[in-house]
């Protein structure tokens, strides 16, 4: 068995073809693909953060949204670039948002990846202290937002408060949400920085791309860097046992539509290229007859060592489509895998 999701880049363009042409529709649409995917039963609906982009912002509202609207999905991100964000803030924000959904919300967080501008941070009123770079700050707001949501209470009271304290002593942010500590995960790009967020006690959420650490495919560098973090996990003890998730690009060619949206894809191998670190190793997506995905998929090593699979899907191409496109991969390919 394995939870299934959807992973949403959340576009949005003007363009006549766009099937999300402003801001609102992407919005309304993410919120309406929720509900749909949970009745077919979606396990859970992802939303990547993007800044300065056509793309889905800021997250909170939306998963607060969909929260009240549905029960049984859970509701996450992949993920939230740390470099931007006031961890203190995010705490009251995340906190409401689990609370409104019930327990549900599953978070990813990162140092983030390449934005549209450069050091877009800057405008939000960040940048590094002396001495360190921001991918220290994204994992130093980390390490404060983990403490902060797990109960810390650091603010000296005021002696003559406009409202009775509820204690004595420091105080700390509210809301909190019990249990959602154990439900932020770690965007990890590297076999060290799985191993950082094992230490810290957060799940791993790998993605389509990583460092290229070896000369090995992307798929079996991936289930290496799923190996070193669950290793990692056992070594620091943790009294509760991780969760592991992968994103794919998956689709079923099961009628004309779909041969015409992704008969043709060019992305059915690896690639390597260039980030802001070094170099890059792109996983491979998937499109074919569902028999021959079964096949294929069983032979791709991260998928089978992780709990959970995300599936990107094309926004743009609107609900019903996202939906049909889902379910094939829920009722055509899953069972033949032994995930349904």
């Amino acid at each position: 068995m394995k939870k299934i999701g959807f992973l949403s880049f959340g576009h949005w363009s003007p363009h006549p073809q766009s099937g999300t042409r402003s801001a609102s529709e992407v919005l309304h649409q993410s919120i309406d693909l929720s509900v749909a995917a949970e009745e077919i039963g979606v396990d859970g609906a992802y939303f990547r953060v993007h800044h300065y982009a056509r793309q889905l912002g800021s997250p909170f509202p939306l998963l607060a949204a969909i929260g009240a609207k549905t029960s049984t999905i859970e509701i996450g991100t992949g993920v939230i670039d740390m470099r931007y964000e006031n961890p203190l803030y995010m705490a009251e924000d995340s906190a409401a948002a689990d609370l409104i959904s019930e327990g549900r919300l599953q978070l990813g967080v990162s140092r983030g990846s390449p934005e549209q501008v450069i050091d877009g941070w800057r405008y939000f009123g960040y940048d590094a202290p002396e001495g360190m770079t921001m991918a220290d700050v994204a994992r130093a707001n980390t390490e404060t937002y983990l403490k902060v949501i797990d109960g810390a209470r650091f603010a000296e009271p005021n002696p003559r408060p406009m409202f009775p304290n509820p204690y004595a002593g420091p105080l700390g942010i509210e809301p909190q949400s019990p249990g959602l500590r154990r439900r932020i995960w770690w965007g990890a790009g590297s076999n060290a920085t799985a191993v950082w967020a094992a230490q810290q006690g957060m799940n791993l959420m790998s993605s389509t791309l990583k460092d290229h650490e070896s000369e090995e495919p992307f798929h079996v560098q991936q289930r290496k860097q799923i190996e070193a973090f669950r290793a990692a996990w056992k070594e620091a003890g943790h009294d509760f046992q991780p969760r592991v998730s992968v994103s794919r690009s998956i689709f079923a060619l099961v009628n004309d539509e779909d041969r015409r949206y992704f008969g043709a894809d060019r992305s059915s191998s690896d690639q390597i290229g260039q980030l802001d670190n070094g170099a890059a190793i792109f996983g491979r997506s998937y499109a074919a007859e569902p028999d021959q995905l079964i096949a294929e998929l069983a032979e791709d090593e991260a998928i089978q060592a992780a709990d959970t699979l995300l599936l990107t899907i094309p926004s743009q191409l609107g609900v019903d489509y996202n939906v049909r496109a889902l379910g094939n991969i829920l009722t055509m390919v899953a069972p033949g895998l032994g995930w349904r």
